[in-house]
């Protein structure tokens, strides 16, 4: 349930940082990057409800293809200057490490 934690805590460090976005951005970046973010815990969620290894698995890399989609909504959140760029150093931080904890789970 690490993980888990960690994926909710990477969640509502998102929300903050997206309620600072300008509203014009409420229906575009805005929600793309909180509907990715919340996806990231309730795979995982999922996965650890599953009863068959394989399952288990499946959701965990579905939850590591939506760190990679938030990742890259970040990444093109950060130069069109929807929040001071130095806000966005750590929730990238919290992105990169919950990869390399999702990628560091057996699948075997």
């Amino acid at each position: 349930m690490y993980i888990w934690k960690r994926g909710v805590k990477m969640a509502i460090n998102c929300y903050k940082i997206t309620q600072i976005f300008p509203n014009s951005e409420l229906y575009g970046l805005t929600s793309k990057i909180r509907r990715s973010c919340v996806s990231v815990p309730s795979n995982i969620a999922e996965g650890y409800g599953r009863t068959s290894k394989p399952e288990y698995i499946r959701f965990f890399r579905i939850a590591l293809g939506d760190l990679r989609e938030l990742d890259t909504k970040l990444i093109i959140a950060k130069p069109v200057n929807l929040a001071k760029p130095e806000l966005f150093i750590p929730v990238r931080k919290e992105v990169d490490e919950l990869q390399l904890l999702i990628i560091s789970c057996p699948d075997d």
